[in-house]
């Protein structure tokens, strides 16, 4: 699979060392930048860019008015990146997203050839608007663009820019007209992000900033070439075995076909997560770490990571619908009895030398 964790990690050092500082206040400022338009979500904010680092896609869910589509748009003012926008509707077709072949003639010779026209994914940010009220057929065509970042028309692949992000929205609310993501799509998403209402002072923030003239402007923080390196940087985060083996235990107790499941799994969950969660917990969770200006992956941002990476993956049955209980409710429970096999981590319970490192912030 593209996404394979490779089995051992050599340490940072050199010129590596200095890109995790330089990721590190590339988020800082990212995060400034954002925050002159988007008043507070800075777990929100966190959990985008922890996934932009991470190459990978993401889902925010959350009621109309949140801000959902301006964060998007900002972070793409953010970012010196190409970015459209798709607003998802009942009549779309897949080649309004991907482009479609056309025939032009050749006004000197006279012959007609057919000749490809990108559509909008052809962009490093991708907008999938209100994903879900589109059909299946519609939003299949997004499969192979988020899995292989290419587009198959008439039978010739086109590859896609890079990098490449699909960041699609989806109101949680409303269900009339709206077309439920399968589930293999739903795994293709690196994090699904709940965007929650603002606290009192945060709202009064956002009312204040958006009735006035003001119109604050973002600085382009980075590039595309800024990104693939750090990337790459992220990819190369060591993470001590037993870190890998409890983001793969969390996953693994997620299925409630196994022999040591808690009984709470095989009484509300109908089908667990896939072995691409355990694979994103660990490259989300490399991508915080650095984000934070550390060098090495730690349980803790396993757990932090662990909502966003596995919510979408969990599939609850009628008893927990019936008890009012969400993904993110069992996931609570999941993870106060997932243990940490401290055994692998050295004499009481510390890291091994080589991911001992000291923080850099």
């Amino acid at each position: 699979m593209s996404d394979e964790i490779p089995p051992t990690a050599e340490p940072l050092e050199g010129d590596d060392l200095v890109a995790v500082e330089r990721l590190k206040d590339a988020f800082a400022k990212l995060k400034a930048e954002m925050g002159k338009v988007i008043v507070g979500q800075q777990q929100v904010l966190e959990e985008l860019l922890t996934a932009i680092f991470a190459r990978g896609h993401v889902l925010l869910v959350g009621v109309p008015g949140l801000a959902k589509t301006l964060m998007i748009h900002t972070l793409a003012d953010a970012l010196n990146l190409s970015y459209n926008r798709v607003q998802f509707t009942p009549d779309l077709m897949p080649s309004d997203i991907t482009g479609t072949e056309v025939i032009q003639e050749d006004k000197a010779t006279g012959i007609r050839q057919f000749k490809f026209l990108r559509g909008p994914i052809f962009a490093n940010i991708v907008l999938a608007d209100e994903v879900n009220r589109t059909p299946p057929k519609t939003q299949a065509a997004l499969l192979e663009a988020m899995q292989e970042r290419q587009v198959t028309v008439g039978g010739e692949r086109h590859r896609l820019p890079d990098p490449f992000f699909v960041l699609a929205t989806q109101n949680p609310i409303e269900q009339e007209g709206t077309y439920p993501l399968p589930e293999a799509q739903l795994d293709r998403f690196m994090l699904n992000i709940m965007v929650d209402y603002p606290d009192e002072q945060e709202e009064f923030d956002i009312v204040r900033l958006t009735t006035s003239v003001v119109k604050p402007s973002v600085t382009k923080v980075l590039s595309g070439a800024d990104i693939l390196e750090l990337q790459e940087i992220v990819r190369k985060v060591p993470v001590a075995d037993h870190v890998a083996r409890y983001a793969v235990r969390i996953t693994r107790m997620t299925r409630r076909g196994k022999a040591d499941v808690p009984d709470f799994i095989r009484d509300y969950v109908s089908w667990g997560a896939g072995p691409r969660a355990s694979q994103y917990l660990v490259l989300a969770a490399k991508a915080r770490a650095v984000l934070y200006g550390r060098y090495y992956v730690s349980t803790e941002d396993i757990r932090a990571v662990a909502y966003p990476v596995l919510r979408h993956r969990i599939v609850t049955n009628f008893n927990a619908e019936a008890e009012g209980l969400k993904p993110d409710d069992i996931l609570a429970r999941l993870l106060k009895v997932v243990p940490v096999d401290e055994s692998e981590a050295g004499p009481g319970g510390k890291l091994p030398k080589l991911f001992r490192s000291a923080n850099l912030g």
